[in-house]
């Protein structure tokens, strides 16, 4: 057996519970006491605490007030839950502002906000990073030695700039300590071109309406600073607690493929991964099949950041406030959505929130309990379903999900290609396009991490690489490397098209020694307009080609699809190259999605690739799997509206209810079964 990653200390199980927020009911003590009964009810062992309790726990500056905190920590003790504590620098009070004006935030056109909202504040702010220790060493110090205390939850769903004269002078001495020199910089930048050539540190402003936006090398690296400050500030907010708290890990909540921060630095920080799931369930845009796979894509995401288990730290039992129509899950899709998370590695499944808030913005935002006050919803006996059956899943925690597949995914990356003037101009959907490559790998049950170029890529059999349009020399000599030993690697149209800074590579793309290793060259990409397709022709089979055409010359590449209209029909449109010990694919269109599933089944077939469901999947059915390196536990979804079957060679039995399952399985809309099996040595 392998040993468990557990991300927390003392507590084996799978945490259910969520937001709770006893500051707002400290005149209702009824309120408390029945939530403390209720949690009961549902099956929570868990609650996250003072996530915005901030102006509750110091109403005036240097007044505190722990007594709600008190009482909540002792009540979730006394009855066998745990708490993730939150520092609240996500929403300071009114009085912080209104005596110390330089935390309020600045906007790019140099404005600076009003108080309000939330993360509306400076990350560079002497002032606010005091203020943030103060409170977080208060709280460390009081609960530091609670039974209840089981990890702490670092502010709230970090994000936004500042653009302050304080952050403008730190981005300065951020550039001087990557560039060294002014020279430096403005070749990276070309800031030949329209003569924006610096020629003083203290010319350079970050990017504003009011002035300079079209230089790409510093608009990608104030986003880059934008990040790294964020990680001060929040290594700031963790330094105090781990003083004081060595021993108790650390969180904070992501949000997906957020494009405010680059997370795979962020998490480097963080001793576990957490993040905000609200899919749009029932929504009219893509089908609930498309969207677990797009969901599930997340899960992967963060699994990966850190390699290890992740925490499902917000999610609704019902709906939310902020979509533009706020549909209900079915009946039985909150279970599903659920363990789709523990699928792919979440060792939690928490809530935003346990109860509705009586007024503001998020007063209709889903509960666990609502307005009414009781157990007697739908909503409040599913959550008290799923919570009974996590509770036979000890199992699972800290257990091992093994991929041989990667896609390869950079936040720099997708920076630089949004804000490249050229090809589609305004969208060049990169999203769109991870998703496009990933639902083939999740359809078929194949466990797959998002990695990114600094990661390493010698564990992986294949590594599916979409639109890596910026490409350092060494993750070009890393991909060269990878493909020589004996990898796998499949890459698309606008690969290699420019260095780390957003500089051009010279000499044609893909860059450099990509050349040899894909055996082509590009000369051209050809934009189509929306209503406008191409033929391609692959094994006999016609595909459409939308969005992007790049007319490739293989060099020492072999063929595998050909362009059918235009005038580069009869052009390479796909190729494969023998490259040392590996094979390198090279698709230089974009399909809608039937090309991309084709060759994606022929690339796991030649990496020896398979899910560990060992039989057919139909539509809407998937598996996904963890290990703790004797048992293999498989999690069978069907996420269709219709009852399906697959069928298995092995013998199972369901880690939740013991029972035998072998042949034929049938799943009901929307169930999960959780199998399980000794592995053979």
């Amino acid at each position: 057996m392998t040993e468990r990653n557990y991300l927390w200390k003392g507590f084996p199980h799978i945490l259910h519970g969520g937001d709770y927020n006893p500051d707002q009911w400290t005149g209702t003590p009824q309120i408390q006491e029945e939530d403390m009964r209720l949690m009961k009810l549902a099956n929570c062992n868990e609650m996250t605490l003072g996530i915005f309790a901030w102006a509750k726990l110091e109403p005036e500056e240097g007044k505190f007030d722990f007594s709600f905190m008190d009482r909540a920590m002792d009540m979730i003790a006394e009855n066998g839950g745990r708490v993730i504590l939150a520092t609240p620098s996500g929403a300071r009070p009114a009085w912080l502002s209104q005596k110390y004006p330089e935390v309020l935030r600045t906007n790019a056109d140099r404005t600076v906000n009003l108080h309000g909202r939330r993360h509306n504040h400076c990350f560079t702010s002497p002032v606010y990073r005091k203020k943030t220790a103060e409170i977080n060493a208060r709280l460390a110090q009081r609960y530091k030695g609670h039974p209840a205390l089981l990890m702490w939850h670092i502010s709230n769903e970090y994000g936004g700039e500042c653009h302050c004269a304080m952050c403008r002078e730190a981005f300065r001495d951020w550039l001087k300590r990557k560039y060294k020199t002014l020279d430096a910089l403005n070749e990276q930048w070309w800031t030949y071109f329209w003569a924006h050539t610096y020629t003083d540190w203290s010319q350079i402003e970050p990017p504003s309406p009011l002035g300079e936006s079209s230089t790409h090398g510093l608009t990608l690296d104030w986003k880059r600073f934008v990040t790294d400050q964020t990680i001060d500030f929040m290594k700031n907010e963790i330094s105090v607690l781990k003083e004081i708290t060595p021993d108790v890990p650390v969180t904070t909540n992501l949000m997906g493929f957020y494009q405010g921060l680059d997370y795979r630095k962020l998490a480097k920080e963080l001793d576990a991964v957490s993040w905000d799931n609200y899919p749009v369930w029932r929504g009219n845009e893509i089908s609930d099949i498309e969207l677990a796979s797009d969901t599930a894509l997340i899960h992967d995401l963060n699994r990966s950041l850190l390699g290890k288990p992740f925490m499902m730290m917000e999610s609704t039992p019902s709906h939310v406030n902020w979509h533009t129509y706020n549909k209900l899950k079915r009946p039985g899709q909150h279970m599903l959505s659920s363990l789709q998370a523990v699928a792919h590695g979440s060792d939690s499944v928490q809530y935003f929130q346990w109860r509705k808030s009586r007024g503001s913005s998020e007063k209709f935002h889903g509960a666990v309990v609502d307005h009414v006050g009781h157990e007697n919803t739908r909503v409040f006996r599913e959550v008290a379903e799923l919570g009974k059956r996590l509770g036979k899943l000890d199992c699972i925690v800290g257990t091992t999900t093994v991929s041989k597949v990667a896609l390869l995914y950079d936040w720099s990356n997708n920076w630089a290609i949004d804000d490249a003037q050229g090809f589609q101009r305004n969208d060049k959907k990169v999203m769109r396009t991870i998703r496009k490559h990933y639902r083939p790998l999740w359809r078929r049950g194949i466990n797959t991490d998002v990695i990114g170029f600094d990661d390493d890529f010698s564990k992986y059999s294949l590594i599916i690489a979409p639109m890596i349009y910026t490409v350092s020399e060494e993750l070009e000599n890393k991909i060269s490397d990878y493909v020589s030993r004996g990898g796998i690697i499949l890459c698309t149209y606008m690969t290699g098209m420019v260095n780390e800074n957003d500089l051009c590579h010279l000499g044609g793309f893909p860059a450099g020694r990509l050349k040899d290793v894909f055996g082509l060259w590009n000369e051209e990409i050809d934009t189509l307009y929306p209503d406008e397709s191409n033929k391609v022709y692959a094994a006999g089979r016609e595909y459409k080609a939308v969005d992007y055409c790049e007319i490739v010359h293989p060099t020492s590449a072999e063929t595998i699809a050909e362009y059918g209209s235009d005038f580069y029909s009869g052009e390479s449109a796909a190729t494969v190259n023998n490259y040392g010990k590996g094979r390198a694919y090279y698709v230089a269109f974009r399909d809608e999605g039937d090309f991309t599933d084709t060759l994606t089944e022929a690339l796991l077939k030649e990496a020896g690739v398979a899910s560990e469901f060992d039989g057919a999947l139909p539509n809407g059915v998937t598996a996904h799997s963890r290990t703790d390196g004797e048992t293999i536990y498989v999690f069978l979804e069907n996420y269709s509206m219709q009852s399906q079957s697959a069928y298995t060679g092995f013998t199972w039995s369901t880690a939740d209810s013991g029972e035998v399952i072998n042949g034929e399985i049938s799943l009901k809309p929307y169930e999960t079964l959780i199998l399980s099996r000794k592995l053979t040595k």
